[in-house]
């Protein structure tokens, strides 16, 4: 199974940016869907984002205009671009993996911590 790690997640001012990124020990370019989830203290893990291998991108309402997802496949990497960031957007993130026609997500991260606050 191919191993991400999160990296890029620190404390933050509301208002700021930060970008989040997930490496994986092995390539990405068969993976169908690469996502990005969140879980806030309290509360359950929400996917925030996803990227297709072909480029194709979707996000939660609460992050849209924000939030940008992106994966580069010859570098075995995906990104988290964080804007206007808010102290709702606190939480432990997680970068993760699914192939084509499989509902779960077989390959995650460990996670990394942004923190929002003033």
């Amino acid at each position: 199974q191919a191993q991400f790690v999160e990296s890029g997640g620190g404390l933050v001012q509301p208002g700021g940016s930060l970008r989040l990124s997930c490496a994986a020990s092995r390539s990405i370019f068969s993976i169908y869907v690469i996502g990005w989830f969140r879980q806030a203290p309290g509360k359950q893990r929400e996917l925030v984002a996803t990227v297709t291998n072909g480029g194709a991108t979707n996000y939660a309402d609460s992050v849209k205009g924000r939030f940008t997802i992106s994966r580069d496949n010859a570098k075995n990497t995906m990104f988290l671009q964080m804007n206007s960031l808010n102290t709702e957007d606190t939480a432990v993130y997680y970068c993760a993996g699914r192939n084509f026609g499989v509902t779960n997500y077989d390959f995650w991260g460990q996670g990394t911590q942004v923190i929002v606050s003033s």
